[in-house]
């Protein structure tokens, strides 16, 4: 890949933000919520609310407010939470790595289980294999995340207490702590990739499978091992990876719930507890920072593409 083409992707990175900060910026100015009236309270007087409207510029015109927010954001700086008076950066990007951290073993977990399944149906096409993981596909795909989140708990949690129903624990303090709190927020986060993802490795091993190289590799003599792993398996993982970096921004958003019945302080909690506050500088923060997330996630899908099919060539 050429080096044009990396900038051109991180300007199209830059140019998404842009635009998501001017929907973000816009859609919080128009929200029934005071700025003024949220820090001080209802009861506060007017003199004291025009000082403080004053103090942070709510009378300027819009776009000056808009300017004067994105410069303090490209520096980190997205000023102080309504709700908790403390900087919203610091606080914004510690639940988007306690986030990130979920939703990165939700998918290490995933590609364990699926691309195996996923390749073992194909090859076992119309036996067993294959239906049962057809099977495993369409009940992982037919309970919502607060039915199986539920299921865990009750089993793994409160009949045979193996693990904490809720809580978080840093990594860096305790990792096996970390392990345990972690383990039914995975289970569960992962239990819909695997039914989708299988599901897709199967239908593109399957395609692979009957194509022409795959039968040249097969008429040479190749062991069927390595027909699958050399020639086959490579080539049908290429829209996985598209799937795992669309799956790091559905975690991102569509985990909240599992964030809320699992008490984990993720960036998608921290969002959802700043909307019902009207926290008007968290909610820009978090919906900013995810937003640019999910941007880096798919282009580092693009470049993945790259080494796993030499074929592809950004020019």
């Amino acid at each position: 890949m050429s080096l044009s083409w990396i900038l051109r992707r991180l300007l199209l990175i830059v140019y998404t933000v842009f635009v998501v900060s001017v929907l973000v910026f816009g859609i919080t100015q128009v929200l029934p919520a005071d700025a003024a009236v949220t820090l001080l309270g209802e009861n506060a007087t007017a003199d004291a609310l025009a000082a403080i409207r004053d103090r942070l510029g709510l009378g300027d015109p819009i776009w000056m407010q808009y300017l004067r927010w994105v410069g303090h954001a490209v520096t980190g700086d997205f000023g102080l939470s309504m709700r908790t008076g403390q900087p919203v950066g610091p606080e914004m990007v510690a639940a988007l790595g306690r986030s990130l951290l979920l939703a990165f073993a939700a998918i290490a977990l995933m590609l364990v289980v699926a691309v195996p399944l996923g390749v073992v149906a194909a090859v076992r096409q119309g036996k067993l294999a294959d239906t049962l993981t057809s099977l495993v596909s369409y009940l992982g795909v037919a309970f919502p995340e607060f039915v199986t989140a539920t299921l865990f708990a009750m089993l793994l949690a409160d009949t045979l207490q193996w693990l904490p129903a809720t809580g978080y624990v840093s990594p860096f303090e305790d990792p096996w702590g970390a392990v345990r709190h972690l383990a039914l927020p995975v289970l569960t986060a992962s239990v819909i990739l695997v039914a989708h993802v299988s599901r897709m490795v199967r239908s593109e091993t399957l395609d692979v499978l009957h194509s022409d190289y795959v039968r040249a590799a097969r008429l040479k003599g190749l062991p069927e091992r390595t027909v699958l792993t050399r020639h086959a398996l490579r080539n049908a993982l290429l829209p996985v990876v598209t799937i795992v970096a669309l799956d790091v921004g559905y975690l991102l958003g569509g985990i909240i719930v599992i964030e809320e019945i699992f008490a984990i302080p993720g960036i998608g909690r921290q969002l959802m507890v700043a909307i019902t506050a009207r926290d008007l500088p968290s909610i820009q923060a978090g919906a900013l920072i995810m937003s640019a997330t999910y941007a880096v996630a798919n282009t580092l899908a693009d470049v993945a593409y790259a080494f796993l099919d030499k074929r592809i060539r950004y020019d």
